[in-house]
């Protein structure tokens, strides 16, 4: 063994293939520092074919290192701050590790940006009934039979967080038998939030509470219901009654777990009363009040539907729905023959003979294609035109269409106005506003946008729709999601019909980070970072009514649910308002910005292995969640959620040969497809 250097002996470094030549002394002033451990003999070394000391790293990130060695003088020219942070904490130099730090905190702060609007930390979470900790250490273990998922209340640190709701115990299983057993999900992380005038609704794994917003006071948590046996998978909330209870005081809010279907009413100042618990035999894919109708909808085809009045629970058996969309009092539904159906809740009509739910077919597609997106616009009404309705939907083959329903032709049925043809994949979402077409198919959320022309508000042919953006929203998703993640991370559009909407992007399910565009260009509207850093969970736009002062307006915000249980919200009509001034001040000097850039993008996939295909040639992997159990003929599930193909896991591999060896700290996701 070579003896160790003396104090003045000059010491060669060969970092990552190119040479320097410093004293010992430079090296070793900061102490417990990487070289104080390499030069003392605590840590191993190489050396090259020159007897020069190898370190296998970045040589451009090594030089202001030295340089601050040798003079304590930080040169940042031609360095990126974030690489020679990270550069310092692996070297051990924590003078440059603190100085960059305070650089970095003069640019952030544990208070937001100007957008940031408030913060409500996580609640309280109630304790779970006597006998339930026992039958969910039984149902836990593996080989037990499978039932409701239960949680653990471990510590986030200590407990396996799931993205599934069961795992396979084959690979420890003597016999060669899959025993399927429970995951625990973590019961502090946001699952859902969802908005109803000045009122949201915050679902967790196993409870789910209320807030309402005062000018006055401000946030206050109102409503917190009991530990729910079941994971919170949809939610739904009416904070306005009409024709319910109590002179419309109540408020109602209600949840999902599998097929089954608990209802509360609850007033402001008063106790919470359970209205039922119901069954729609299937599993609930969407939640929803219409007025104070509760509807839940199964892909498979049916429709439960809770009356107000006469507090009924009705299921009604319809083909198999692949979308639907309510305009006013009316529920439409796009089914996979190819048919638009709708029903009056208002009206709630019943067939005389059986008592069923009148389900009366609108349209049917020329092509028989399934129709996977459905967007209904209203027209103000006109008393000499009186109401025109618009419908935009679009199928499997990737064709948007646009029908229309006269007033004077209310006998006759909606007409075929315009036809689309722009997309080569199923078209998963489409919206039509007063201003823009906006279609997105299922490769890679890609956007088409057009302009329409509208002569007295109503929809024209002359000039008719103009082509007005093509871009992409593109969104990962666990390899197995749990079943409320497609619920509360849909990217949108949001907003109302008449006024400027936006996407939301989240590029990946684990980041602090949220891109907001508009919805007709798909320009960059802000970027929303976390103020605590804690990762993203979930995230709903909601537009909360002003106060009572003579012209307050209501004012939109971007609620976010994150890891550690809290809720942050932001004000996304002042972010609208800067765009707008920018675009005017600027005057299309300013380049254009969409989503992630290619820097950003890669830089918050560093966590990530991705994988869309167990096959060399990667190829797209339906999201689970959303349109992907619509193509499927929306029949029950028999085992898991992953569609043939795609990677259910680590373990299958990652998309060109890569398999679960590549790193133990990344994980694998998808791409979603809304």
């Amino acid at each position: 063994m070579d003896p160790l250097p003396c104090p003045g002996d000059i010491i060669h470094l060969n970092v990552g293939g190119t040479r320097f030549s410093t004293s010992k002394q430079t090296l070793m002033w900061i102490p417990d520092s990487f070289f104080c451990s390499l030069l003392s003999g605590r840590i191993s070394s190489l050396k090259d074919e020159t007897g020069a000391i190898f370190i296998d790293r970045d040589p451009a990130a090594f030089v202001p290192i030295l340089n601050f060695l040798r003079t304590k003088e930080l040169d940042l020219r031609g360095v990126d701050i974030n690489t020679l942070r990270h550069e310092a904490e692996y070297y051990g130099i924590t003078p440059i590790v603190k100085r960059l730090d305070l650089c970095e905190d003069l640019e952030r702060s544990s208070c937001g940006d100007v957008l940031f609007h408030g913060y409500l930390p996580a609640p309280g979470i109630p304790p779970r009934p006597v006998g339930v900790a026992l039958e969910t250490e039984c149902r836990m273990r593996p080989g037990a039979s499978t039932g409701s998922p239960l949680s653990q209340y471990q510590s986030s640190a200590a407990t396996p967080l799931s993205r599934s709701r069961y795992a396979s115990a084959a690979d420890g299983a003597e016999g060669g038998e899959t025993a399927m057993f429970e995951v625990p999900l973590d019961p502090k992380k946001v699952r859902i939030i969802v908005g109803h005038h000045s009122w949201i609704a915050v679902a967790y794994a196993h409870f789910v509470c209320c807030y309402r917003v005062k000018e006055s006071t401000g946030w206050q948590l109102v409503f917190n219901s009991e530990y729910l046996e079941q994971s919170v998978e949809r939610v739904a909330l009416n904070s306005k009654c009409p024709g319910g209870y109590s002179d419309n005081k109540d408020r109602m809010i209600a949840v999902s777990s599998g097929s089954d279907i608990r209802l509360w009413s609850f007033q402001d100042e008063g106790p919470k009363n359970e209205r039922g618990v119901f069954n729609l035999s299937v599993q609930v894919d969407d939640l929803f009040f219409i007025g104070s109708q509760l509807v839940a909808i199964s892909h498979t085809g049916k429709i439960g539907v809770w009356h107000a009045m006469t507090h009924n629970w009705q299921i009604q058996d319809v083909e198999p729905i692949s979308c639907y969309d309510t305009a006013g009092t009316f529920l439409l539904l796009g089914c996979n023959n190819g048919s638009i159906y709708y029903i009056d809740m208002q009206k709630f009509p019943l067939r005389m003979k059986d008592n069923d739910l009148l389900v009366t077919e609108l349209y049917h597609d020329p092509n028989d294609d399934m129709i996977t997106a459905l967007s209904v616009y209203l027209t103000p009404k006109i008393s000499v035109s009186g109401n025109w309705i618009e419908i935009a939907y679009g199928t499997s083959s990737g064709k948007v269409r646009v029908i229309v329903q006269h007033p004077e032709t209310v006998g006759h049925g909606p007409q075929l106005f315009q036809t689309f043809t722009v997309h080569r994949s199923p078209v998963c979402k489409v919206m039509l506003s007063e201003k823009y077409l906006v279609s997105v198919c299922s490769e890679y959320n890609h956007v088409r946008t057009w302009n329409v022309t509208r002569f007295r508000g109503m929809i024209s042919t002359q000039p008719g729709s103009t082509p007005l953006n093509s871009f992409k929203i593109i969104s990962l998703e666990d390899a197995d999601p749990h079943h409320s993640y497609g619920a509360g991370n849909r990217i949108g559009p949001f907003g109302e019909q008449d006024d400027e909407q936006v996407f939301v992007q989240k590029v990946v399910p684990e980041t602090d980070k949220l891109f907001v565009r508009q919805s007709s260009t798909g320009k960059r509207v802000c970027v929303i970072k976390t103020v605590d850093g804690s990762p993203l969970s979930c995230f709903c736009v909601h537009e909360c009514e002003g106060s009572s002062r003579m012209g307050s307006r209501p004012r939109r915000y971007l609620f976010t649910g994150h890891a550690n249980g809290s809720i942050q919200m932001w004000d996304l009509t002042t972010a609208l308002s800067k765009v707008d001034k920018d675009s005017k001040d600027t005057d299309g000097n300013k380049s254009f910005v969409g989503g992630p850039t290619e820097v950003e993008l890669l830089k918050l996939l560093e966590q990530c292995d991705i994988s869309a295909s167990r096959c060399s040639t990667p190829s797209l992997s339906p999201s689970t969640s959303l349109v992907a159990s619509r193509l499927r003929m929306a029949q029950p599930e028999e085992g898991g959620d992953e569609p043939q193909g795609a990677v259910g896991g680590a373990a299958g591999g990652a998309a060109g040969g890569a398999d679960s060896s590549q790193d133990p700290n990344s994980k694998v996701f998808r791409v979603s497809l809304c």
